[in-house]
Order: structure tokens, then sequence, then C-alpha cells
């Protein structure tokens, strides 16, 4: 069997106002201790885990590209040690396009890191002051150049459906970004989420969101741009030309087991989900007090994991193959889905039926929250 790797590194410099990830402001941070806690984490995961070769290790955040690339090192040196690598392993930092940031990316890539993901989210001056960013467009610029000298492969982040952001302003930012003809995009429409900023700033009457119409024109022009690139989606919000794919988060579309370490991670072994503690000093705590930052593992039933599986495949263009699902599971295919529903949005032009492959259309990608509401059936939503 295969695995991938997750290591959350949970720091920023500032909280962005759209962002409800598992990140934290501090003040200082020692890394030293981090990386013997990291450590510690991985071990525990791997007495339970082991044996078990890594396809991809993701370091996500938070702020990664904020780590020292000698805590990079330690940890990848004993994630090869724990499971081994196998000989394509794609290894992704997350990184803000700050000059400073961008200083380290060659001591990353020394480190092990092959691939590097950008947090650019604008070209836009004034887009950029509004997501919170602390970077320029120039030093986005300038990073991205940086990152391509160095890395073979390089992905970057948008965020688009901005307030009263038209489709002529997009699809000129869009054909800006894919100048750069990385063979990755990650193209994501702004969502407000509870808990954030934003969703403070939206209550109060600071600023209202594109309405569902407009983010629905902002989405058919990314996926004309993005097609005719040559950079498909392959994941409602991820573009990339054949064979560069992210490893990575396909382990969680395809719904495989992968390792969560570091504060909030999220696992899942063996039909078991895992949590770590969220706050950092709770996590490093727990560490030293049991050899591990789980605060909570929890046994999946058979049904549970079939409607996550679900819910993960079929935000693939690929969608999901019912048979194998089934056999996977011991469920009968029939009972995977709603199949009135399937027919009335089959015949709609929503979802795309081949054989034992479902996928949603293109015509239906925009419609996907609703459409999985509507498809997997409510006996694989509970326990």
């Amino acid at each position: 069997m295969a695995r991938a790797l997750y290591i959350h590194w949970p720091f920023c410099l500032k909280k962005c106002p759209y962002c409800d990830f598992n990140s934290h402001v501090r003040e200082d941070v020692d890394q030293a201790p981090w990386l013997t806690a990291m450590k510690a984490d991985m071990q525990a995961e791997a007495a339970l885990a082991g044996n078990e070769t890594l396809t991809s290790i993701f370091f996500g955040g938070g702020t990664p590209s904020l780590m020292e690339a000698r805590t990079v090192a330690g940890l990848l040196e004993e994630a090869e040690r724990l499971w081994g690598f196998a000989p394509d392993i794609e290894i992704t930092c997350e990184a803000n396009p700050t000059s400073f940031e961008a200083a380290r990316f060659r001591d990353f890539a020394a480190a092990g890191v092959n691939r590097v993901s950008l947090g650019v989210q604008s070209f836009e001056p004034e887009a950029l002051r509004f997501l919170g960013r602390e970077h320029s467009v120039g030093e986005a610029t300038a990073a991205l150049e940086a990152a391509q000298s160095i890395f073979d492969r390089v992905t970057f982040d948008l965020i688009y459906a901005r307030p009263n952001q038209s489709p002529e302003e997009w699809e000129r930012e869009l054909r800006h970004g894919l100048s750069f003809a990385t063979r990755h995009l990650s193209l994501y429409q702004l969502t407000i989420e509870p808990g954030t900023r934003f969703a403070t700033d939206v209550r109060r009457g600071d600023f209202a969101p594109l309405d569902d119409d407009a983010a629905a024109d902002l989405f058919a022009v990314t996926r004309e741009l993005t097609e005719s690139a040559g950079l498909p989606a392959y994941e409602i919000s991820n573009h990339a030309t054949s064979g560069k794919e992210s490893a990575h988060n396909l382990t969680y579309w395809r719904y495989r087991d992968y390792v969560g370490i570091g504060p909030g991670a999220h696992g899942r072994r063996s039909g078991l989900a895992t949590t770590r503690h969220r706050k950092p000093e709770n996590w490093l705590a727990a560490i030293d007090a049991e050899g591990s930052g789980i605060a909570e593992t929890r046994e999946l039933s058979v049904r549970e994991q079939a409607s996550e599986a679900l819910l993960m495949g079929l935000r693939l263009r690929e969608g999901i193959d019912r048979v194998e699902l089934g056999r996977r599971f011991g469920l009968e295919p029939d009972r995977l889905l709603r199949t009135d529903r399937l027919a009335l949005y089959t015949d709609l032009g929503f979802v795309r039926t081949e054989g034992a492959r479902i996928a949603i259309s293109p015509a239906g990608m925009p419609l996907l929250d609703a459409l999985l509401g509507e498809l997997v059936d409510d006996g694989l939503v509970t326990s």
C-alpha cells in the first residue's frame, strides 16, 4: 500500500480576512522544539500505520514557507526513515510570494521539496489589499519567476468572484496568470466562511459578495480560458496539464488513507478519522503528555466512509466508479446514490453516466454543492 503525509505548520505573520484554516499569529516561534514535537507526532502515527511507502508529502498551513529549511529537511529525513519514499514522491510546500520567503526557495529545494504552491491570490493591487495579503504584485511576479527557475513543478492560487468583479476584469487577470505557463493552477471563488473577518464585514454591510449568477459567469470564463490553454479542470477548482495533477490532493479526492500531523491536522487511517489538537500550545502539551498530538480518533462506519468517498470523488472530472466503490465498502452499487435523482440530473445534462462511472458534467459543476446534496443517499450520511 501507499500513503500520503500532510504536515501542518500553523503560524502566519497575520490572519487573512477570508481564511478559516487553523492558523495562528505568534510573536516568535522557536523552531527546534517544534521539529522535535513534529517528529514525535510522526513516530506515533508510523507505529500505528507504518511499512507503507509515502507517495506524497504536503507542507500546509498556516504559512509553511516561514519554516527554516533545516526544519523542513529534518522532517523529511524522519518521514523517509519511518515510511520510505516512492521513487517519484511529490513533496509540496505552500508559500506566500513575499521576497523574504522567495529567498528560501533554493534552500527548500536542497532540503527535498520538489513542488511549490504559491498563494498569489491576485495580480491586482487593490484586490491584494482587499484580501489582506502581505505581498505586492511585483513580489508575486518575482516569486513566480524564482520558483520556476528552481522547481520543476510550480502551481499558484488565485481568488476570483470578488465583490463587483466583472467577467472582463477576471478574463484579463486570468490571462495574465496563464502567461506564466505553470502546468497547474488552483482557481477558487471567494467564499465567505463563518467566523472570518469577511463574515463580520458582510454582516455589518461593509461589502456585498458577488451574487450567484455573476459568479457563474466568471466560472464559465475560467473553464473556457483554462481549457483553451491546455489546463483543463481535473477537480472543480484545480486545473492541470495531463500528468501534472496534484498527487497529494488526489489522495484526498480518491479517498485514500493519509497521515495528518501538526496542530489541527486531520487524517484517515484504515477506517479511522484522526484529529489533532488545534491550538498550538495544546498540541505541544499533548505531545509532552501522550507522545502524539491526537485529540480524537473516531471509527467511521462503512456508510460514513462511502459517503465521504462520494462527496470527494464527485468533485473530480473523472468522477467515481460505482461498482468499484461498492466493492470497496461492501455495499450494493445502486445504494450509493439516489437512483431517481441520478436519472433526473442525467436527463438534465448535469451528470454524465458511462457504465459504472458517474461524473458531474461541465454544466453541473457550477451547481456541485446542490447536486451532491441531491445525489448522495440519505442512508449513507448517517452512521
